[in-house]
């Protein structure tokens, strides 16, 4: 549905997008990630066809968005992360203006304009004036204009900006249900909403594509796995350490942190790192340092596992933003 091929774009002497390829299927939800500057807003704005790549292709269904754009318009949903709305109109009357906009005939935007505001609920603030909206319903009509021609693809610039958390919850759902029967590609900030609606992910950092594929595939490929941080009592750090570097060199673990936490008083907290790509067997790590705690000797009085997250991915690799304006 959507197909990228070494796509560039220059501002001047900057060039925010440098040489991007990707494509994106029916029914799949892409989720968009970079730090402020990257280059996504650019990558959106070519796909939807309000700016021309320098360099490279971009095609939409199988248009071209340089050759035919109002084509690739009629194909495509687009909330942008400001939602230009008019704030004189009611929301029912600015959604009629839209079906009519995109050329929908007067029965087919009756039911359109219903079940926008059904989808993005809307039913209370149906006869308000727009201008007397909360940003968060806003949002929620820029939502409901962007499928109100009920197109194939959706492009979602920041979705969720300005919800409380159940209106944000509710437009996750419903973003998770449109990536069912439609393809999606949703850029927003917020690593959480990503892990909960996206079957793919992409990283982009300064122009160029850092990473792409699912989670755990990218969590792979830079070795990533679990941390688990335990709560040791029954000797000091340094016989603790001597246990823990045999331990670890041979279970495949690696020790990333020793501390005491009494003064070296027979308690200490010990981190282990489990590369996602180790030797060692994957089965039940966490049983591994259970039984080498008991073996040893050793009180157990903690033990907690956090996985390799999409924020550490996502630190791991963009690190600090080299740039504060969107392009």
């Amino acid at each position: 549905m959507i197909e990228v091929t070494d796509l560039r774009k220059r501002y001047g002497v900057v060039e925010a997008v440098k040489g991007v390829s990707f494509s994106l299927g029916a029914e799949q939800v892409l989720g968009f990630l970079g730090p402020n500057g990257a280059g996504k807003t650019t990558i959106m704005k070519i796909l939807t066809g309000y700016h021309f790549p320098t360099a490279g292709t971009a095609k939409v269904d199988g248009i071209s968005v340089e050759e035919d754009p109002v084509e690739v318009k009629k194909r495509i949903g687009y909330l942008p992360e400001a939602v230009p709305l008019y704030g004189d109109l009611t929301v029912r009357e600015y959604l009629s203006f839209m079906a009519r906009a995109r050329l929908l005939s007067r029965e087919e935007g009756r039911r359109a304009v219903e079940a926008g505001i059904e989808s993005c609920g809307l039913a209370g603030m149906a006869y308000r004036r727009i201008d007397t909206l909360s940003k968060g319903y806003r949002q929620r009509v820029g939502l409901a204009q962007a499928i109100i021609h009920d197109p194939p693809i959706l492009i979602l610039d920041e979705p969720t900006t300005g919800l409380d958390p159940n209106q944000i919850i509710e437009i996750r759902s419903l973003i998770k249900e449109l990536g069912k029967r439609k393809t999606v590609l949703l850029s927003t900030h917020i690593l959480q909403e990503v892990e909960a609606v996206a079957t793919q992910v992409l990283i982009i950092h300064e122009g160029r594509i850092a990473a792409q594929g699912r989670p755990d595939e990218i969590a792979a490929s830079l070795k990533g796995g679990d941390t688990w941080d335990l709560l040791l009592k029954g000797a000091g750090a340094e016989a603790v350490k001597e246990k823990l570097d045999k331990f670890a060199l041979s279970a495949g673990f690696e020790l990333s942190s020793l501390t005491a936490e009494d003064g070296g008083g027979g308690t200490v907290r010990a981190g282990f790192f489990l590369a996602g790509e180790g030797d060692a067997p994957r089965s039940a790590p966490g049983e591994q340092l259970f039984d080498w705690a008991v073996m040893e000797g050793l009180k157990l009085l903690e033990m907690n596992r956090r996985k390799f997250s999409l924020e550490d991915i996502f630190v791991k690799l963009t690190g600090d933003s080299a740039g504060e304006e969107r392009l």
